[in-house]
């Protein structure tokens, strides 16, 4: 992803692994071969790898660096965590590139994670003399209240995603006293927000950014591919409620479309950052190059 400025605020990504993961008919179990086919032709073309017949999914970090902070959003997977094929993946570009971008772990001041699955929150801690950590020790640490509960209740009767996730990954950041719960409307400053977008997890966040009367949204998992705005009813087989997740990603869409807000999904291939057009009964995604 190039680097979007808005207002005075600068926006980069820290990629853990890209290129192509998951064939669309794995993915979204609603998923239509003639009218994916259709749209695969006319969307662009850095989002599928016909050889592999796989959609392209990227993992990263948004770096938000405004005035007066510097932020993290969502901290892909980690590593040291144990976790099964195919997320067992070498994690070491995420270190390099967090590094090569001038980042250091004592001088992130917030994380904001959009939910608590496998893929957004794995650095949030690391393993130190056999003990999970916050990675960045004077951070503030922003979770959505009732996503940390209903993970914590997860976990309790045995449910919780492979990984442990909420015991590794959230729990230690509470008991260091670093996190902040948080309800729907938190607001940092007038730079940074959330907005909810429930569905793919119990209390999914958008995070937002406004600056120089510009505004952009780190989206989450509110959609993994630009399938979903074509076609916004394909909600994927992650999805903690697949109903209301297209509520939630159809009304996002229209709220965006023909607004000039830039919009950052976690999961989208570079350059990452697009545009939505309102598009017959859906959405078109245009990259911002």
């Amino acid at each position: 992803m190039q680097q979007l400025k808005i207002g005075d605020v600068t926006i980069t990504s820290i990629i853990e692994r890209d290129g192509p993961w998951r064939k669309p008919a794995d993915m979204f179990p609603a998923y239509d071969p003639e009218v994916g086919a259709r749209h695969l032709k006319t969307l662009d073309p850095v989002i599928f790898d016909p050889a592999s017949g796989m959609m392209y999914i990227t993992y990263q970090t948004f770096v938000v660096r405004t005035p007066h902070h510097t932020i993290l959003v969502d901290t892909c997977t980690g590593e040291d965590k144990g976790y099964p094929a195919p997320m067992d993946f070498p994690k070491q570009r995420w270190l390099d590139e967090f590094k090569a971008a001038g980042l250091a772990f004592d001088k992130i001041d917030y994380v904001f994670c959009t939910h608590l699955h496998i893929d957004h929150c794995g650095w949030n801690t690391v393993l130190r003399d056999g003990r999970w950590v916050p990675t960045f020790p004077k951070a503030k640490y922003v979770f959505h209240k009732r996503e940390y509960a209903a993970w914590e209740q997860a976990t309790k009767e045995g449910k919780q995603p492979p990984g442990d996730v909420w015991r590794f990954n959230c729990e230690p950041i509470v008991a260091a006293g670093q996190a902040l719960l948080v309800d729907d409307d938190y607001t940092l400053d007038d730079t940074v927000w959330l907005s909810p977008t429930p569905g793919h997890s119990p209390c999914h966040c958008c995070v937002n950014i406004k600056s120089g009367g510009q505004r952009a949204v780190v989206t989450g998992d509110l959609m993994h591919h630009a399938l979903q705005c074509r076609e916004p009813e394909w909600s994927t087989i992650f999805d903690w409620d697949a109903k209301e997740a297209a509520v939630s990603r159809r009304r996002f869409l229209g709220e965006v479309a023909g607004t000039g807000t830039f919009v950052l999904p976690i999961h989208f291939p570079s350059p990452t950052v697009g545009l939505v057009e309102a598009a017959g009964s859906g959405f078109d995604y245009r990259f911002v190059r």
